[in-house]
C-alpha cells in the first residue's frame, strides 16, 4: 500500500476550489471566517498568498493578532483541509506585482501601487485533512 502523500492529496483539492474560507481572530478573542477567491498562488502546502482590501476589517485583524487558518472544502467529495498558522499583510509593490493580474483594476482602480490593495500570505504550521469519514492531522515540511 502506497504511503500517503499530503501535498498530492490535499494540493489537487485546494487546486480544484473556487473559493477559500480565511479565519482571524477579533479584539475579543473570537474567530472570524470569511470567503475569499482562492489564492492566487502557493507554494506547496506552507504559503498561500490571496488579494484584499488594506482597509478591510480583517487586515486589521491580522495586524493586530496574526493567528489565522484557512479551510478549502470539496463538496463533491465532502472532504476538507484545515490549515493552521499566521497571516502577514504585505503592502510592498514586489509583493503586490507577485500576484496583480489583469482585470484587477475593477477591485483596485490605481492599479498595482493602489493603496487600498494588499496581499495575505498566509503560512501553515500544521493542518488537518478531513475525508472518507475520517480526520488525519499533519505537519508542513519545512
Amino acid at each position: 500500500m502506497a504511503a500517503w502523500n499530503p501535498e498530492q492529496t490535499i494540493g489537487n483539492l485546494i487546486d480544484k476550489q473556487a473559493t477559500a474560507f480565511i479565519a482571524s481572530v477579533d479584539a475579543q478573542g473570537y474567530p472570524n471566517m470569511k470567503a475569499m477567491l482562492s489564492p492566487r498562488k502557493r507554494e506547496g502546502l506552507s504559503e498561500f498568498w490571496f488579494t484584499t482590501n488594506t482597509s478591510s476589517m480583517r487586515v486589521a485583524q491580522y495586524r493586530d493578532n496574526p493567528l489565522a487558518s484557512i479551510y478549502f472544502m470539496d463538496r463533491r467529495f465532502f472532504s476538507g483541509v484545515l490549515l493552521i498558522g499566521r497571516m502577514e499583510v504585505h503592502e510592498d509593490v514586489a509583493t503586490k506585482e507577485l500576484i496583480w493580474q489583469d482585470g484587477d483594476t475593477r477591485y483596485y482602480p490605481l492599479g498595482v501601487t493602489d493603496p487600498d490593495y494588499c496581499v495575505l500570505k498566509f503560512v501553515a504550521e500544521r493542518g488537518r485533512f478531513y475525508s472518507n469519514f475520517s480526520s488525519k492531522d499533519f505537519g508542513i515540511p519545512a
